[in-house]
């Protein structure tokens, strides 16, 4: 298997990874939350909300270094 194509795989699934993940965290949904008035209180995160914002950041790393992989390559 040639490098582009790696690269190409890896950039696809990372991408639609990270767009999962970041549809998956919801904070503050309501509808008032549009307009900016939201009346939740920012804690931190723990448990599972924590393990996933960890593996956006991730996704979101191995995204930008398989894109910048595939610009060098090119």
């Amino acid at each position: 298997m040639e490098l582009a194509t790696i690269f190409q795989i890896t950039t696809l699934v990372s991408a639609i990874l990270v767009v999962l993940l970041i549809l998956l965290q919801q904070r503050g949904a309501s509808l008032g939350s549009g307009s900016g008035a939201s009346s939740e209180l920012y804690t931190t995160r723990r448990g599972l909300e924590k393990s996933m914002f960890n593996t956006t950041i991730v996704f979101s790393l191995v995204l930008v270094f398989s894109i910048l992989g595939l610009l060098t390559i090119a």
